[in-house]
């Protein structure tokens, strides 16, 4: 567990779900996915694609300023979020605070795009390589905000978002700055990202008559279901107990293990085991509640994760439960929605049912982990907490 905590102090997002904090929970509590079927290329498939009144608002923010028109979706997407993170937080323009935006694939569609002029005239714009570069979310976002503190932005596949909290903590914990806006971005929906899940077998068949196309965490499931979602989401972090906190971040966990396969992890999911218990630390697990899976609807990736679970919590299992199967898969962002989902249910201590659960819904939400991990095993945990338990937590 962290020495001191950290309190959320805002959450934005944009996805499948709509970008209102309000509309958001409906949509959550909503016992129907939210995932569309629609053409891409050659297929049709299911996707978890921004509503059309987002779609619209995008639309008008590329149109706001001219130097918007050539960025790719990703940036756009966090530029949308962030602005009303920070005024969600009362973070004024041109404040000093860190920025650490991170995306699994960066700027996919304009980089499609430009390489494919490149293969038909054998040359590329001139803004090709500034606006495909993955630096350029954060420094976008920087640039539209007037921030005048660090810039960060990094690729750590699916757990970047909340690799992005973890930096954004040791920020905070070394007293080098005093606030950060950390989460992820990703824009992934184009025929070629969706064709290249399809060729490793993980994308959830083309059956328009599925009721959930995902089934995230559903252990009697026999394919594997992930949906692509596209989204971005963003927290401002600050320093110690605030009164304005949407909830605290209490422990941190993160590790790694060795490569056996460039997409898996064992079978056991020790990084996650590692992860959650360096999360834990001195804090019974009898103490959470729920825990917030990555589960991508993947039958290895599931059933890894449960393994890991079950291995750290013994015959008492904290309710789990999960977005993906509402929203698709959103890479780099997905673990910030998560934090999204686990505030919700802190602050309005209502859980947010796994359709595929028969577990019972706990009576009292007071600690949540959230879970992430990205291809390579890179696997982050974060302990959640509402923060009127403060005062009976004991930090070492």
């Amino acid at each position: 567990m962290l020495e001191k905590p950290i309190a959320i102090t805002a959450l934005s997002s944009v996805s499948a779900l709509g970008a209102e904090s309000g509309a958001v929970l409906e949509t959550y509590k909503d016992p129907n996915h939210f995932l569309t079927y629609r053409d891409f290329g050659a297929n049709e498939v299911w996707v978890g694609e921004l509503p059309n009144t987002e779609k619209t608002a995008i639309h008008e923010l590329r149109n706001s300023n001219v130097k918007y028109n050539n960025l790719d979706n990703s940036v756009l997407y966090a530029l949308y979020a962030s602005r009303k993170a920070v005024q969600q937080a009362g973070w004024s323009d041109g404040a000093n605070f860190g920025i650490n935006i991170g995306s699994s694939r960066g700027a996919t569609s304009l980089f499609e795009k430009y390489h494919a002029e490149f293969i038909e005239k054998g040359k590329t714009a001139t803004l090709t390589s500034p606006t495909t570069t993955l630096g350029n979310i954060s420094s976008w976002v920087a640039h539209d905000l007037q921030n005048k503190g660090p810039i960060i932005s990094h690729s750590i596949t699916c757990s970047t978002a909340l690799q992005a909290v973890l930096n954004g903590i040791a920020w905070l914990q070394s007293g080098l700055s005093d606030k950060f806006l950390v989460g992820g971005s990703e824009a992934p929906l184009t025929p070629f990202t969706i064709a290249q899940m399809q060729a490793l077998k993980l994308y959830s068949p083309s059956d328009p008559d599925s009721k959930y196309p995902c089934r995230a965490m559903d252990m009697t499931n026999t394919r594997n279901t992930m949906v692509l979602g596209e989204g971005s989401a963003v927290a401002c972090l600050e320093s110690g107990n605030r009164k304005n906190a949407l909830a605290t971040i209490l422990g941190i966990g993160y590790a790694t293990e060795a490569l056996q396969h460039n997409v898996s992890i064992s079978s056991d999911a020790r990084c996650f085991q590692d992860s959650m218990k360096m999360a834990l630390g001195r804090l019974s697990s009898e103490q959470v509640d729920s825990v917030i899976t990555h589960s991508p609807g993947t039958l290895k990736g599931d059933a890894s994760e449960l393994k890991a679970i079950e291995k750290v919590f013994g015959k008492r299992i904290p309710y789990l439960t999960n977005n993906k199967w509402k929203l698709g898969h959103t890479f780099g962002a997905s673990g910030m929605l998560s934090i999204e989902l686990a505030i919700a249910q802190l602050q309005h201590q209502e859980t947010i049912v796994n359709p595929f659960s028969t577990q019972e819904p706990p009576k009292q939400i007071r600690n949540i982990l959230v879970n992430a991990v990205g291809f390579g095993g890179n696997a982050v945990s974060l302990l959640l907490s509402k923060k009127s338990i403060l005062k009976s937590v004991k930090y070492h």
